[in-house]
């Protein structure tokens, strides 16, 4: 019961015919169960009202990518409906379990909807900022050769020679991927057609292998 209500019984000691009941903020009705002329007791909900100024995206992140998803996040979402029209947010919760079948977890974005666009269940894209963070060395994408088992680096040695590396990788970007060992600052790398270098680094070891078991009595 509203406190000002309680506050003028207690003062004038008369119950009134009838008493305003106001929602704690404003919002759209989405279910009404009172009636008129109905009973209710304490607990009983009378009115579903929903606060559409803010809304929730829950958008599906890659479990390689949570790494650099943090709450508080800047957060640009676009909606299909509403093509050139992006919306900010922030990250407002990261849900504590991976799905066994999508290897993703659920990532709950809380975003401003002053002008009531958004509805419940459109689709959207949306894009976290991973934020600056500390320094760390990366190398594009192109430089990485991943067979699977291990991923390499060509390092650029000068005069035309070229060494592998096995590398660490981190947080990969649209561009550039974080190694986390096997590349120091200043290391020069190769950006493209490194895998004419695999190639040949192949071919090389097995001819050296072939060699070696020539030359065995």
């Amino acid at each position: 019961m509203p406190t000002a209500t309680i506050t003028s019984i207690a003062t004038e000691r008369k119950v009134p015919q009838s008493i305003a009941y106001t929602s704690p903020r404003d919002g759209v009705v989405l279910e009404r169960l009172a009636v008129s002329g109905m009973m209710a007791e304490a607990g009983d909900i009378l009115f579903r009202i929903a606060d559409i100024s803010k809304v929730w995206v829950i958008a599906d992140v890659p479990e390689y990518e949570l790494g650099s998803v943090r709450k508080g996040a800047v957060v640009s979402v676009i909606v299909r409906n509403l093509p050139g029209t992006t919306f900010k947010g922030t990250v407002d919760l990261i849900y504590p379990e991976v799905q066994m079948q999508t290897r993703t977890t659920k990532v709950r974005i809380e975003l401003p909807d002053p002008d009531g666009q958004l509805m419940s269940n459109m689709y959207a894209e949306v894009e976290i900022e991973a934020g600056a963070g500390n320094p760390v060395v990366a190398v594009p994408n192109s430089s990485v050769i991943d067979t699977g088992d291990r991923q390499i680096v060509f390092l650029d040695k000068g005069e035309g020679r070229f060494e592998p590396m096995d590398v660490g990788l981190g947080v990969r970007g649209e561009d550039m991927t974080e190694i986390t060992k096997g590349v120091a600052t200043g290391d020069r790398v190769v950006v493209s057609a490194n895998f004419l270098l695999d190639a040949e680094s192949n071919l090389n070891a097995a001819l050296s292998a072939l060699a070696s078991d020539e030359v065995k009595p």
